[in-house]
């Protein structure tokens, strides 16, 4: 997993209110196992025609926005099923960072676990970015992980909330396994002194 320390990227507004995990990822998808090849599949449904070409007026097939790192969802962004397959599709299709002003709660630990940003703001922040976005493709916002802030093309900081240890994996660029891989040694010494206490005072 990539390290998010900080970035500086572009920014395509997808304003929907409870856009739901089936519409980031459809089902039939699902059985794929891995990565690769996600993100051609990020919004499949609302991406493409019936015959597999793409929909010009959809914000992430315009060639503007192409490389944008940050999407500005609308209001509950991942409500619906829980899939992993979400973030992986986000992440495939280039954004490191979806921000909303509410996300589902097994869709925000699904992203941090995967190496996604969910970052929540307040409602005047979050309609002053879907406006820079769709107004100005060349804007971009610098997200800030260490201080846990976004920056706004305006230069105005705006704080955003994540738990301790996700922050930790994330900057570190480690998943749950590798945070417990990395702290091996210490398990093996620990257990270690245990099995030496029990034996002494049997």
């Amino acid at each position: 997993m990539e390290p998010i320390k900080k970035f500086t990227g572009s920014m395509v507004a997808l304003p929907n209110n409870d856009i739901d995990t089936d519409q980031i990822i459809p089902a039939r998808y699902l059985k794929a196992t891995d990565k690769n090849g996600m993100g051609q599949a990020c919004f499949a449904d609302w991406r493409y025609n019936a015959d597999g070409s793409p929909k010009p007026d959809f914000p992430l097939n315009q060639p503007e926005y192409k490389n944008a790192q940050v999407l500005i969802g609308g209001h509950n962004f991942g409500c619906g099923s829980s899939r992993e397959h979400a973030p992986w599709a986000l992440m495939g299709a280039g954004f490191k960072a979806v921000i909303s002003t509410y996300f589902a709660d097994i869709f925000t630990g699904n992203s941090l676990k995967n190496g996604l940003l969910p970052i929540k703001v307040d409602e005047q922040t979050h309609q002053q970015l879907i406006s820079i976005a769709q107004e100005d493709p060349t804007a971009q916002i610098s997200v800030d992980l260490e201080s846990q802030q976004v920056i706004l093309p305006d230069g105005r900081a705006v704080k955003f909330p994540i738990d301790s240890f996700s922050r930790y994996c994330l900057l570190n660029g480690v998943d749950q396994l590798g945070f417990l891989l990395n702290l091996d040694s210490d398990i093996q010494n620990f257990e270690g002194a245990n099995v030496g206490h029990i034996k002494t005072t049997a």
